[in-house]
């Protein structure tokens, strides 16, 4: 007989655990799972550990299981983050175990996957989306060609979908300057969009080594770039 710990032929790859958090889901307290892997490789990507479709990993999707099911009455979400979650196959199989368990669902994407984006929404309560930059610019981010096409797809997916929804501009004034910034955040509000937010860039642990600058730097990059505008 099957039980809820029983997984997927390709259970959820999980590339790393946090059993609690207050900031990753707003209004919730929320524990985290961070998917192993990610097709992008974006150049202020603060998590290159989980790029790498596998790696070692001290977590299994099944010691997850059994930690949430211990957490049930003390949390109320589970948040699937990365990496990239929706990468993974069995994106849908994991999100369905933990809505057994009782928890909310949320989930973080660069909205690579649009169409499996799409099919997923109507199983989560919030989604946090990241929006890097307007469309043509995203390659110079993400070092993927047509990036930027798939993301917006996913933010009109996220919009017609009705799901409470985040969309996060990461703003690092060498990649993001902010006129550009601006232009997004008025491009996702004339669309619909909820809540819009900006987050500065974390450049420790950078993939693009090049980037690593302080946020003090970064600031004040930024800040010359307003003053000569």
């Amino acid at each position: 007989m099957s039980t809820l710990f029983d997984t997927h032929p390709k259970p959820f790859r999980v590339g790393g655990f946090v059993p609690l958090t207050t900031v990753d889901y707003p209004g919730e307290l929320s524990a985290v799972v961070f998917a192993q892997g990610c097709p992008w490789r974006c150049r202020y990507c603060h998590n290159p550990n989980l790029l790498p479709a596998r790696a070692d990993t001290q977590w299994r999707w099944q010691d997850v299981l059994k930690t949430l099911e211990r957490r049930r009455g003390l949390l109320d979400a589970v948040v699937f983050s990365g990496g990239e979650p929706v990468m993974q196959s069995c994106i849908r199989d994991a999100i369905m175990q933990v809505r057994a368990l009782g928890f909310k669902v949320g989930l973080h994407s660069a909205g690579i996957y649009p169409k499996r984006l799409a099919g997923l929404l109507p199983l989560i309560d919030w989604i946090g989306l990241d929006v890097k930059a307007l469309p043509a610019n995203y390659p110079g981010i993400t070092t993927v060609h047509a990036s930027g096409r798939a993301a917006w797809a996913s933010v009109a997916q996220v919009l017609a979908s009705k799901v409470a929804h985040q969309f996060r501009i990461t703003v690092h004034p060498l990649l993001t300057p902010a006129e550009q910034v601006d232009e997004i955040e008025r491009r996702l509000l004339d669309l619909g969009a909820q809540e819009v937010v900006r987050q500065p860039v974390r450049t420790e642990r950078c993939f693009d080594k090049s980037l690593e600058l302080s946020f003090a730097e970064a600031s004040e990059t930024q800040q010359e770039q307003r003053l000569e505008a």
